[in-house]
């Protein structure tokens, strides 16, 4: 058994240390109060018993809170009132200074809660550290000086979720679509330096790399590209090669027939791009940003974004060379092909791919191939997104989200033409729906939507507080963002509030566990009538409360299905905490990610979007569902089938399948989900036993995107508990 100190370092239970500091406070008073040594080491076990049966390493102060409450069950009040006055003023040292001790476990390593905080982390990096350590640093500030006290007590107990609090002492935003047309046909600068337009496919690729390097290192999310704004470049290596061509045959034969030029160009461009797609691929995973991870950046595949039929041929060209590079995946150290984490793939279907007669269906064969093995592409359906996004002009829009799932809302700029690309979200404040369920008790729905209202408004002055932090940011701060294209092109030291009003950008009220939530309420599931309707309901009254905040602030508040990572462990430890145990709702070491059917709900996948895609229409700021799958490699029409009734029933949907490889023995098959002798959750080769995570290779999906550095144990019991759909 283990318990989590307050540094984050993870170390045995020990019994003696519990006896002991109940000892101490009960040397503090009058012989004739004091407990006898049976009481004492009664105190002692019950704790013990507890942590045993809580199924997760507790922290310090929770061991603490069972150590008060076994006094007070022995009435020995003011042994209990010593010790509680012995707690506090050792907060009040360790409020002096905050950071040190957190600040030198992780140098060491040995804070297992930031070990396990980013599945796309390796926390034994320099560079990871350094990110961390500003962090640590930002998170202080941030709660000593930057934020309201109620809102860091509110996060504090998991009412509520302040995200990226480690960055927050900057004036950083969230996520982007990357402006990369106009980089690529306007030039840019980056570190000062001219970038002009590209002459050439391969050119283009490799300034879009170190484009997205530049982005990553100044904004703390996701951003995406779109293939689409590399395909007029197809053209323009077309047309030099071309001229080259035909002068090589001229010049070795005296003459060049058009086929023969024609046939040797489009050999040599088909080469220019594997190489420029591959150069993208290798760049991405291969960099490391200046938060210590490679860029978490998602590349669009839209067939219709292109503007001419030669521009969607060309760009078909680049979305099967993406593709077939994907299906290959990167060698690990040990030459072994693998699944990388990043880029993220979205493929749109759309009418010219999803039928068997359409121009282009080998593109979604090859997608659902990709997918069966890789995880990816995920898939955007353009006939329900143009339903769900419509515009001020009533116009349907189809466009790429932000990241893993953050979604712009529709916009229309100046001359009355739709914008995404160069827009941003501002940030993202998450409530509990669990929380609210539990303090107003089951049955009490006149209570919940009460309590509903004050945490909204306690989420409403969190994100005013974001919003306000970013207000009066100078362009200088991020001159690849503010100043040369990839958000926008202002002026040395002009001030970016004017993208953070109107609707250009978006905020996020990120929302968590409706499931759990519901069945508090009622004590029923999404999944039923009943559960389902009251479900519903609750997602409009978050919708009609960023409506009317918005209406007021000329601000673009927006509802986001937030893809809970470490938090959702964060969120089950501080539940069981306030509430204790309660079947079904926070008896698990995790909650449901947004709106989801709960993971160990058996359901077949059909109904599970179905019944998702009523949920997802009412998450306009973002949102994504999925399927979880066995090894499809042999199937690939069932999952063609899948892509099929995506495409006709909901706007943004994924499958989850898996791949592992174990270094020890070679084994690609599932690597297991185990608890050792403490109860913790380890991974596990089912072929030789293998349970060193540094070798093995486990790819996962947990929040939309793929995770490749394991997780926290919440994370890790989801993960296990998950059932098939398909």
């Amino acid at each position: 058994m283990k318990i989590i100190k307050r540094s984050g370092s993870e170390v045995p239970f020990d019994i003696t240390k519990i006896s002991a500091a109940i000892a101490k406070a009960n040397e503090t008073v009058d012989e004739n109060l004091r407990l006898s040594d049976k009481q004492i080491d009664e105190i002692s076990r019950k704790v013990a018993d507890k942590c045993a049966s809580v199924n997760r390493a507790l922290g310090v102060e929770e061991i603490q809170d069972l150590v008060e409450r076994g006094i007070m069950e022995q009435d020995a009040y003011e042994v209990a009132k010593n010790y509680i006055t012995y707690r506090y003023k050792r907060a009040l040292v360790r409020k002096s200074n905050t950071t040190d001790e957190q600040i030198i476990n992780l140098i060491e390593c040995n804070n297992e809660e930031i070990k396990q905080e980013n599945s796309n982390k390796n926390p034994t990096v320099n560079s990871v550290q350094r990110d961390y350590m500003a962090g640590e640093v930002s998170k202080d500030i941030t709660k000593r000086l930057l934020l309201p006290q109620d809102i860091v007590e509110a996060h504090e107990q998991g009412i509520i979720h302040f995200h990226d609090a480690d960055y927050f002492a900057q004036h950083m935003h969230n996520c982007d679509l990357v402006n990369l047309e106009d980089m690529l046909q306007n030039g840019t600068v980056i570190s000062g330096t001219m970038i002009e337009k590209p002459h050439s496919f391969s050119t283009a690729c490799n300034i879009a790399t170190q484009i997205i390097a530049q982005v990553a290192s100044n904004q703390y999310g996701g951003q995406s590209i779109s293939l689409t704004h590399l395909a007029p470049f197809v053209e323009v290596s077309r047309k030099k090669i071309r001229a080259s061509v035909r002068e090589e045959l001229i010049d070795a034969c005296g003459t060049a027939e058009e086929s023969a030029v024609e046939r040797i160009t489009e050999k040599r461009l088909r080469e220019e791009i594997r190489k420029g797609v591959q150069m993208i691929q290798y760049q991405v995973v291969t960099l490391l940003t200046t938060n210590g991870q490679a860029p978490f950046v998602t590349v669009f595949m839209y067939l219709n974004e292109a503007r001419s039929q030669q521009e969607k041929n060309d760009l078909a060209i680049i979305i099967e060379e993406t593709l077939l590079q994907r299906y290959q995946g990167v060698k690990n150290e040990a030459g072994v092909w693998i699944t990388p984490a990043f880029p993220k793939l979205i493929y749109v279907l759309e009418e010219d791919n999803i039928h068997e007669d359409s121009k282009y269906y080998y593109l979604t064969k090859l997608a659902a191939k990709c997918t069966a093995k890789r995880m990816v592409p995920d898939y955007i359906s353009e006939k329900i997104m143009l339903q769900n996004k419509i515009d001020k002009n009533g116009n349907g829009q189809c466009y790429t989200c932000m990241g893993c799932r953050s979604f712009l809302t529709p916009y229309v700029d100046e001359n009355g033409k739709p914008k995404y690309y160069g827009r941003f979200n501002q940030g993202v404040v998450t409530i509990n729906l669990v929380d609210v369920a539990c303090t107003a008790g089951r049955g009490n729905i006149d209570t919940f939507w009460s309590v509903l209202d004050e945490r909204l408004e306690l989420c409403h002055r969190a994100l005013q507080a974001r919003h306000k932090r970013l207000e009066g940011t100078l362009s200088d701060a991020a001159p690849i963002l503010w100043q040369y294209g990839a958000l926008a092109r202002l002026k040395k030291g002009e001030k970016i509030d004017k993208l953070l009003h109107g609707g250009y950008s978006t905020i996020s009220l990120g929302y968590a566990g409706l499931w759990e939530c519901v069945y508090e309420l009622n004590g029923k599931k999404l999944t039923e009538p009943e559960g389902e309707k009251l479900g519903l309901e609750i997602m409009k009254k978050l919708n009609e409360a960023c409506a009317k905040w918005k209406a007021e602030e000329n601000i673009d508040y927006s509802i986001y299905g937030t893809p809970l990572e470490s938090t959702t462990y964060k969120f089950a430890k501080s539940l069981q905490k306030r509430f204790g145990i309660i079947p079904g709702v926070t008896d698990k070491n995790y909650i449901t990610n947004s709106y989801h059917i709960h993971v160990t709900e058996p359901i077949d996948a059909f109904k599970k979007l179905e019944v998702e895609s009523k949920f997802q229409a009412l998450s306009p700021g973002g949102a994504i569902s999925y399927v979880e799958v066995p090894n499809m490699q042999g199937n690939i029409e069932a999952v063609m089938n899948v892509m099929k009734f995506i495409y006709d029933h909901i706007m943004y949907a994924e499958l989850n399948t898996k791949s592992d490889f174990c270094q020890v023995c070679g084994y690609d098959g599932e690597i297991q989900i185990e608890a050792d002798e403490d109860g913790k959750l380890i991974w596990v080769c089912p072929n030789c036993g293998n349970h060193d995570q540094n070798k093995m290779n486990v790819a996962r999906r947990t929040c939309g995107y793929i995770g490749t550095q394991f997780w926290n144990q919440g994370r890790t019991q989801e993960i296990r508990d998950r059932v098939l759909h398909l």
